[in-house]
């Protein structure tokens, strides 16, 4: 099973050495449009998008839903983690029926370079691994994302393939359960 299922959403907060991850709030929209409309961040994943698009168009609590944890630092969003099912149409698998779980992270540049994206993905795959035992987990980002390469090294992913894809040589990881 690599849906969230029968999960309860969201879990209880997890706590790191320096961060919490929990369920969105009303209170972190404004860091959503900042990560979204930031050009940095957009660098890797299809561009930044319009400010006032995103203001216009984010619910008031975004998102709010399974597999989705936003990273707190100091009672402040800092960034996402989401675990979701890897689209079945996209390029990379492991499963011949596709039902792989895919890691994303997004981070705010002003928390970049701290650790802070690998403390809070190894802690979403430790509940991960604890919520849905024995399931593997997917990761995929540009070969020139360097940083995103360094995180996958950092939680255990090993390269399974590359591929093209979005005009940028894209690398596909696994990790499996300890």
């Amino acid at each position: 099973m690599t849906k969230l299922g029968h999960v309860a959403w969201p879990p209880a907060p997890i706590k790191t050495e320096r961060l919490v991850l929990r369920g969105s709030e009303a209170r972190d929209r404004a860091a959503f449009i900042e990560l979204f409309a930031s050009p940095e961040v957009g660098t890797y994943i299809g561009g930044a998008r319009p400010r006032d698009e995103l203001e216009r168009t984010r619910p008031e609590i975004p998102g709010r839903r399974p597999g989705l944890f936003v990273i707190e630092l100091d009672g402040s969003m800092i960034g996402m983690i989401t675990l979701d099912q890897r689209d079945a149409e996209r390029p990379g698998h492991i499963r011949p029926d596709a039902g792989e779980t895919e890691l994303g992270y997004l981070i705010l540049p002003r928390a970049w370079g701290r650790g802070y994206a690998a403390e809070a993905c190894a802690a979403a795959l430790d509940w991960f691994t604890e919520a849905l035992p024995g399931e593997p987990v997917v990761l995929c980002t540009q070969t020139a994302n360097e940083r995103s390469m360094r995180v996958a090294a950092k939680l255990g992913f090993t390269e399974v393939e590359r591929f093209e894809e979005y005009d940028a040589e894209q690398w596909f990881g696994v990790r499996y359960p300890p």
